[in-house]
C-alpha cells in the first residue's frame, strides 16, 4: 500500500471523529461571540513551534490573568510560559487585543465578514495582525469555521506532502507566493484522492500527533 493509500484507509477510520470536529468549528462561525473570537486567534499567535496543547493551556492562563490598556508584557509572557518566544508573543497578543477592541468590546466577527472571502480574510489578518503569517491565519480561519479550504502548512503537513510526491523537499521558508503555490498543489492533491481539503488537514495532523485537537 502507497502513500496515498494509506492516507485514504486512514481517513476512512476518523472521518467520522474529523466531521464533528469541523461541526465544531463551523458552530463558533455562527454563533461564537467576538471575545471567544479574539482567544482563538491568540491560541495560533501562540502555535508556532510549540504543541498545540500546551498553546491552549496558555490561553486559559492568559485569558484568566486578563490583558488591559498598559499591561506589562512580562505578565502576559509569564502566563504564556512555556510556550516558545513567550515574550514576542506576549506583545503579539497584547497588539491584537488593541486591534480588535473598540470603546470597550471586541469586533473581530465584523472585520472578517467585512473582508467577504475566507481568502481576503487571510490576507486581511496577514497584514494586520503582527504574528500572523499564512499559516496562522489559515489555522485561525480553520478553528473559528469561516474556511474549509485554506491549508495550514506547519512542517508536518509539508513532510507528508513532500512524503506523497506532492512537493519535491519541505522548503526553508514559505514567503507569501510559495504558500499559495504549494496550498494550489494540496487542494489538487486532496481533490484527486477523495478527501476534502479540510478533512485532508486534520487527517495528517492526526497522523503524526495520534489526535483530533485543534
Amino acid at each position: 500500500m502507497n502513500a496515498r493509500e494509506n492516507l485514504r484507509s486512514m481517513w476512512l477510520g476518523v472521518r467520522k471523529d474529523i466531521d464533528g470536529r469541523l461541526e465544531e468549528f463551523r458552530q463558533l462561525a455562527e454563533s461564537a461571540s467576538d471575545e471567544t473570537l479574539f482567544w482563538e486567534c491568540a491560541f495560533c499567535l501562540f502555535t508556532p513551534q510549540s504543541k498545540a496543547q500546551v498553546c491552549w493551556e496558555a490561553v486559559k492562563r492568559v485569558r484568566a490573568t486578563g490583558i488591559s490598556r498598559g499591561v506589562d508584557p512580562a505578565k502576559i509572557a509569564g502566563a504564556i510560559h512555556p510556550v516558545r518566544f513567550k515574550r514576542n508573543k506576549a506583545r503579539y497578543v497584547i497588539a491584537a487585543w488593541e486591534l480588535f477592541r473598540n470603546n470597550g468590546s471586541f469586533r473581530v466577527r465584523k472585520i472578517l465578514e467585512s473582508c467577504g472571502s475566507p481568502f481576503l480574510m487571510r490576507e486581511w489578518l496577514v497584514k494586520n495582525v503582527t504574528g500572523l503569517g499564512y499559516k496562522e491565519a489559515s489555522h485561525f480561519l480553520r478553528n473559528t469555521g469561516f474556511s474549509a479550504d485554506l491549508a495550514i502548512l506547519d512542517r508536518h503537513i509539508l513532510k507528508n506532502l513532500e512524503q506523497s510526491d506532492i512537493i519535491p523537499e519541505v522548503p526553508p521558508s514559505l514567503p507569501r507566493l510559495r504558500y499559495l503555490d504549494i496550498e494550489k498543489k494540496m487542494r489538487r492533491f486532496a481533490r484527486d484522492i477523495g478527501i476534502p481539503m479540510a478533512h485532508l488537514d486534520l487527517l495528517l495532523w492526526y497522523k503524526e500527533a495520534g489526535t483530533i485537537f485543534k
